[in-house]
């Protein structure tokens, strides 16, 4: 590979490519260890989904769910074990890029127990008990961007815990977690404990965000008229403008007075992690959600496929900033077309928990099987 390699490219924007996706071979293999060498990879998430996935449709796994079987293991201790020891191998691969960009980079993320996303008290003794047993400083504990999750995400922030808040699909809501993150830092120092080393993501879904609004936009330029002009000009705009807004939002709160007491602290910002980036719809380019959210304090977690798309033929060039006037057009003249996006962000985030908790209890019920 040559400089010329987009993905390596995003670094000079300022973004950093991380792989959603996480499987026992890739790290074995030296795979990751590649991608990380030739094509920038700078970190990495996972999901209940992506775990269901590696193990169930896997023989990787196989020989040391058997011997925990023998050894009297139930299926959650068998998850938890499996899980764990990737996230830990994972994250040693990475230590030497986190220890270069010096707690930048090279983050891998487990994420909480989905069914505790609306339990406040579970998630922060679930994350502290997998922060225990992880002991990395260059992992990331998921916690779902729930209304019960806030209150959580506060308390583990001010934990001295590493947080990746996941399921964040509006804008409002996106104020309320860096409000969290912000306060759990200040409850943090105002106990006289140092926030120097904690970091944290913040998770904003993106092409979901379409997946639901662009049918309702549909309807609207089937009818014609007037809406249906409007609606053309925000059909497959409304979640990158979404992510433009949101980014607004980001450079306001993170240069604000505030901040900046705690920055002076050492505090690291919450970057702005794009999730979701992979194309719904096939009449869309593979790489639209990519190219669209690439500027400086980002983060875009992709899948494996969407990475070897944007390898292939991804033009990186700094975007994020641009268009903001028609961006906050779009999602201002969503009401005039009869679409509640806070409705619309809620509904999502509802399905986002039931697409990690059916994966996981699929998961668990073939680990019981097979421990039965």
């Amino acid at each position: 590979m040559t400089t010329k390699n987009p993905l390596k490219q995003l670094e000079s924007f300022g973004q950093s490519i991380w792989l959603d996706y996480i499987r026992r071979d890739l790290i074995s293999s030296g795979e990751l260890a590649r991608l990380i060498e030739e094509d920038g990879l700078r970190g990495m998430t996972s999901n209940p989904a992506i775990f269901e996935k590696a193990i169930v449709d896997s023989d990787d796994y196989d020989s040391e769910i058997s011997a925990m079987v023998k050894d009297g293991q139930d299926a959650t201790a068998i998850y938890e074990a499996l899980s764990q020891e990737d996230v830990r191998s994972a994250a040693d691969v990475f230590r030497p890029l986190y220890d270069s960009s010096k707690g930048g980079d090279g983050y891998v993320s487990l994420e909480v127990n989905p069914h505790l996303a609306h339990d406040t008290e579970g998630t922060v003794a679930e994350a502290r008990r997998l922060w225990a047993a992880l002991d990395r400083p260059n992992v990331f504990i998921k916690v779902p961007a729930t209304r019960n999750g806030l209150a959580a995400i506060r308390q583990i922030i001010s934990d001295g815990i590493n947080v990746n808040v996941t399921l964040i699909f509006g804008v409002p809501r996106y104020r309320e977690v860096v409000e969290a993150f912000i306060a759990g830092l200040e409850d943090r120092a105002a106990q006289g404990k140092p926030i120097d080393h904690i970091a944290s993501v913040a998770s904003f879904f993106i092409s979901r965000i379409d997946a639901l609004v662009d049918p309702m936009l549909e309807k609207h330029i089937a009818a014609g008229g007037p809406q249906g002009d409007e609606a053309k000009k925000a059909h497959g705009e409304v979640a990158i403008s979404s992510g433009k807004v949101a980014f607004a939002l980001y450079k306001d709160i993170f240069g604000s007075d505030r901040f900046k007491k705690l920055a002076e602290q050492g505090a690291q910002t919450q970057r702005l992690l794009w999730a979701s980036t992979s194309t719904k719809n096939p009449a869309f380019k593979d790489v639209k959600y990519v190219e669209a959210l690439i500027g400086p304090h980002t983060v875009n977690t992709a899948p494996m496929e969407t990475i070897e798309a944007y390898r292939d033929h991804g033009e990186p060039a700094d975007r994020l900033e641009a268009g903001l006037d028609a961006a906050q057009e779009v999602m201002g003249g969503l009401p005039q077309l009869d679409i509640d996006i806070d409705a619309v962000t809620q509904q999502l985030e509802d399905e986002g928990v039931d697409k990690f908790n059916t994966p996981f209890d699929k998961l668990m019920d073939a680990l019981a099987d097979q421990a039965t």
